[in-house]
């Protein structure tokens, strides 16, 4: 899990572990698990996705992270697509 800050904003990078340095591709997607975005801190998914809910912008890709985001109700199943069979999803959040 990675926490990226820019400014006043901040993405939250989630990925399974053993997809870290994967590259995926499918049809004229390159999907890069780069260490530099991804990498981070080594936690469990449901410490990962607790610190994500407390963000606005959450990118997920592995089928644990994306699968237990769905139960949780943070992602919705229509709003996954797979790269190489690789579950990816995007949270994207407004607060007023």
């Amino acid at each position: 899990m990675n926490i990226i800050r820019s400014g006043a904003h901040s993405i939250v990078a989630i990925c399974d572990e053993e997809l870290l340095g994967r590259t995926l591709r499918e049809g004229g997607i390159v999907f890069e698990v780069s260490e530099r975005f991804y990498g981070g801190q080594l936690v469990d998914v449901d410490t990962a996705l607790q610190i994500a809910a407390q963000y606005s912008v959450v990118n997920m890709v592995g089928e644990r992270v994306v699968s237990r985001a769905i139960e949780l109700g943070l992602v919705h199943q229509a709003a996954v697509m797979r790269i190489e069979g690789v579950p990816h999803a995007m949270v994207l959040r407004t607060w007023i």
